[in-house]
């Protein structure tokens, strides 16, 4: 067994083996963080997500108690959720950059509790902190990797009293995360994340934004730049790298590419591996960095082996899971579909 596989069946394999699940062993890992008295699991009906990875979060456990969205979603992303939820309002924001609510906003919608997800570190926990104490709204805070997915989703589970649906996604996410560790056919190809309208922002090594690139088992080429969270690069370094892969998340920049003679001199650009990476209703790769990269794994694994024969019933099987959301043939060909060039 392969030391990605064996990883993974450390960390989450037993838990879901066991049919209940204890949050006090999260928090024994640092994994879980809360403030304030969390209210029974039967109180919570209204729950405000902080920032945009515990939104998916949220709606993939509980689309129910969500009371809206952290950010502006587009029609077209709520055209891809289900019928029942598509309507949900955006809100504001608590986390991430920026702030857009205030707090006497935050009290007049009268949450339940307060969840976040993500990257959590000091100055996290020091808001949350404050957030909690001048509110008197309990807030939660799960820190954790895409490895962590299924630890997540069973704590929102518990907390929600939504474990059955929490664990058969958390079973699903494991699953997911099993079959593409380390998984792609080719040796280690290099790999590069176009962020963007130029295409030179990009995640370096450990950075929680090009983690799917990292689990399937390709190189992500702006590890050379170091360690960290999102970097500019230049030109001259990525001819220097010239990727086998270059996946571009703006599509403008795609477009803009496509026809530059700069960019054309790399070779993934010239032999036809620029990619452009699904996006709706939330990114696949990254946008929110949330669970929802999830399917990104798949995709990524397809991608990068040049099969997608397989992918199709998989993006179809995510979409209901997930999302609540029955793709018809037509959408999923959408959902897939590369722009012309």
């Amino acid at each position: 067994m392969d030391h990605a596989k064996r990883r993974l069946l450390q960390a989450f394999g037993a838990s879901l083996l066991t049919a209940g699940w204890a949050p006090k062993t999260l928090a024994a890992k640092q994994v879980l963080f809360h403030y304030g008295q969390l209210p029974a699991g039967e109180a919570v009906q209204r729950v405000f997500a902080a920032g945009p990875p515990a939104s998916v979060l949220l709606y993939c456990v509980a689309p129910e108690k969500m009371l809206g969205w952290p950010y502006n979603l587009s029609d077209a992303a709520r055209h891809y959720l289900s019928a029942d939820y598509q309507d949900l309002p955006f809100v504001g924001r608590l986390a991430g950059r920026g702030s857009t609510i205030p707090l006497e906003g935050l009290l007049a919608l009268s949450p339940d509790i307060i969840v976040d997800a993500g990257a959590v570190n000091a100055t996290h926990q020091s808001a949350a902190e404050n957030v909690a104490r001048q509110t008197g709204i309990p807030y939660v805070l799960l820190d954790g990797t895409l490895a962590d997915s299924p630890r997540q989703l069973q704590y929102v589970g518990e907390l929600l009293q939504v474990q059955s649906r929490a664990e058969m996604l958390a079973a699903h996410a494991t699953e997911i995360l099993m079959q593409t560790a380390d998984a792609v056919v080719q040796e280690q190809p290099s790999v590069y994340l176009a962020r963007g309208l130029d295409g030179l922002e990009t995640g370096l090594a450990g950075s929680i934004h090009a983690e799917v690139i990292s689990h399937v088992g390709a190189r992500n080429v702006a590890a050379a730049a170091g360690t960290g969270g999102l970097a500019k690069v230049s030109m001259e370094q990525l001819l220097a790298w010239d990727p086998d892969f270059i996946f571009a998340q703006d599509a403008t920049f795609f477009a803009m590419a496509t026809r530059s003679p700069v960019w054309r001199s790399l070779r993934a650009v010239c032999e036809g591996r620029l990619v452009l990476v699904p996006a709706l209703p939330f990114g696949w790769i990254d946008v929110p960095p949330g669970i929802n990269r999830l399917l990104g794994l798949l995709w990524v694994k397809a991608t990068i082996e040049q099969d997608q024969l397989w992918l199709p019933d998989r993006v179809r099987e995510f979409f209901l899971r997930f999302y609540q959301r029955l793709l018809s043939l037509e959408e999923i060909h959408s959902l897939l579909a590369q722009p012309s060039t």
